[in-house]
């Protein structure tokens, strides 16, 4: 049985790739409650509810699987507005997700892509 949880341990760790996506959390208060639909290849896969800050921005992260390596389209759905960024993995398998409200008061999603961990503080 030890085997057999072993084995399962060690496929799980070495077989399953994620993306390691985290979502700043603003510090403009109009932002506040401000919710993000999250999809991966057009499939729903985690909502996420911003939480604006008066200090320093916060960071959310989470881990979104995928089937293979290749290319993948992460899009974020805001009120009306969909914003589709083109993922490469494992080339671009950090992903840092920022909101920012512009001067006519819409919002803009931006995106920062790297193959190793951002030093978050």
């Amino acid at each position: 049985m030890r085997k057999l949880l072993s084995l399962l341990i060690v496929f799980c760790i070495f077989g399953c790739k994620k993306y390691v996506v985290s979502f700043e959390q603003p510090t403009d208060m109009k932002l506040d409650n401000l919710k993000l639909e999250i999809l991966l290849d057009n499939k729903k896969v985690k909502d996420i509810n911003l939480k604006a800050t008066e200090a320093m921005p916060t960071y959310e992260t989470t881990a979104l699987s995928v089937s293979d390596d290749g290319k993948h389209t992460l899009q974020i759905k805001v009120k009306d507005t969909a914003f589709s960024y083109d993922i490469k993995y494992p080339e671009e398998k950090y992903v840092l997700v920022t909101a920012h409200l512009k001067n006519n008061g819409k919002v803009h999603i931006g995106i920062l892509k790297q193959n190793y961990k951002y030093r978050l503080r």
